[in-house]
């Protein structure tokens, strides 16, 4: 399909006032609230559009397999530094419509900080380019970084140019006894100092630490945090293919300042502890305990989200919201539904 094509479609939609369910792989289906609408499918717009190695900015389009994006950059020694979650057949314009980073994400920061510029086709069928390929470009209201995330309810993310990274020379990954409010005072402390942390996850007692960099870096951080290496298991806990992912009791993601203290029941803890993930639980108790330790709870995985997948807004956050969809979508065609039900 053309890039004409999916603005044909979309325009047709708009004008019979059909919702859409914009959809790539699929492998975000269970994340925000039930998708509903004609299936719109960005497969078959795919391929690298640009990649200049030396300038570290990729763009491709929607339909490109994630997995394919990532060999190509890992052919010349770079990566995507958010570290990205695929569950399953992931495309290019579904993680970046998705916004979800992974491990590494705390250290090396979200997906939308890398997002460089976008080519969207709004909810009129209207292409629109925003930003470009390098960071002196984003000014003024910052739409590329504002579609990260919104789940395909502001446009179809036609194509993206994010900007990518070298590879570390070196990781390392060490384990540490600890229970977890010793275990959150030492990811806070280690916080405050020049280590080369690029991820860390605490579950059941036992604290990970994955150090990158060169390798006087790692190793002099090894000597500093302690510890005993362990075989690198980072790739399960960002595919939430880890045993505590497991089963159909709701999953939860909390997202709370790091210095917060233990949340029961706190079961796996990433980000240097402002990543927490909770098993069951029912959505305002849930959303009630987040709130106190001044975050948010996601109902991330679930067989019932008939509370909303999202936090509430307050009604001001709710009016910007509305404000947006409605410049971007005045029909109300596109992922309806998909962030919150009053979208």
């Amino acid at each position: 399909m053309s890039l004409e094509g999916l603005s044909a479609r979309i325009r047709d939609a708009a004008e019979r006032g059909t919702p859409l369910r914009l959809r790539g792989g699929g492998s975000k289906d269970f994340y925000g609230n039930e998708a509903r609408g004609e299936l719109l499918d960005t497969r078959a717009y795919a391929g690298i559009v640009d990649y200049e190695a030396s300038e570290l900015v990729l763009t491709a389009r929607c339909g490109t397999p994630l997995t394919h994006v990532e060999e190509v950059l890992s052919g010349k020694g770079q990566y995507l530094p958010f570290e990205p979650p695929h569950f399953g057949a992931a495309t290019f314009g579904g993680c970046v419509a998705a916004g979800l980073s992974g491990p590494r994400r705390a250290c090396a920061g979200a997906l939308r900080d890398f997002v460089l510029g976008v080519k969207l086709v709004d909810g009129r069928g209207r292409v629109m380019q925003f930003g470009g390929q390098v960071m002196k470009n984003v000014a003024g209201y910052d739409i590329s970084r504002l579609v990260a995330g919104s789940l395909g309810t502001l446009g179809l993310i036609a194509e993206a140019s994010l900007k990518v990274l070298p590879r570390p020379s070196m990781d390392l990954t060490l384990r540490l006894e600890l229970d977890e409010t010793r275990a959150l005072d030492a990811m806070n402390r280690w916080a405050a100092e020049p280590l080369p942390i690029s991820a860390t996850l605490w579950h059941a007692g036992l604290l990970d630490v994955r150090l990158s960099g060169s390798e006087a870096a790692v190793r002099g951080a090894q000597a500093k945090i302690g510890g005993s290496p362990v075989a690198d298991g980072w790739r399960a806990i960002r595919e939430q293919t880890h045993p505590f992912f497991a089963g159909d009791a709701p999953l939860w993601r909390l997202s709370v300042p790091s210095s917060a203290s233990s949340l029961e029941p706190s079961n796996l803890i990433e980000w240097g502890g402002a990543l927490r993930w909770m098993r069951g639980g029912e959505p305002g108790p849930m959303r009630e305990l987040a709130k106190r330790a001044g975050g948010h709870a996601t109902l991330f995985r679930a067989a019932d989200k008939s509370a909303g997948a999202f936090a509430p807004l307050e009604p001001v956050l709710m009016r910007l919201h509305r404000a947006l969809k409605g410049a971007f979508d005045p029909a109300g065609i596109l992922n309806p539904g998909r962030l919150y039900a009053e979208l």
